[in-house]
């Protein structure tokens, strides 16, 4: 399936600011949501192809935020990856866990969000 469509949630806008500058400069369509909730909501109405999720937000937790996407029969096909702060092992096995296919590191450098897209 070829990735077009790309929705980044993210409560910092400086960080869906800079993620969102290198997907649009690699020809993505890019939609945001600042809340799990939110993102959720947006998952069902915009179907996007890819799923960039952030960990630490007001509210739903990204990892509560990417199972409940991941177990959804409406959603359960979007891919989703981590992007968070937590850097931790334990971290990157419970995002793992709750349905992610991958996870990044902020910050996020460009080349490996490319390969981490590329390779899905």
């Amino acid at each position: 399936m070829a990735i077009k469509n790309v929705m980044v949630v993210d409560d910092s806008p400086t960080d869906a600011h800079v993620i969102s500058d290198i997907l649009n400069k690699h020809g993505f369509t890019v939609s945001t949501a600042s809340s799990g909730e939110e993102a959720m909501a947006k998952s069902k109405a915009e179907k996007p192809d890819l799923i960039l999720m952030d960990v630490v937000m007001p509210g739903m937790s990204g990892f509560e935020a990417t199972r409940a996407i991941t177990r959804d029969p409406e959603t359960e096909s979007i891919p989703v990856i981590i992007c968070s702060s937590k850097g931790q092992e334990t971290d990157k096995a419970w995002g793992l866990r709750q349905g992610a296919r991958d996870y990044l590191v902020k910050p996020i450098s460009e080349k490996a969000l490319m390969e981490k897209i590329n390779s899905l």
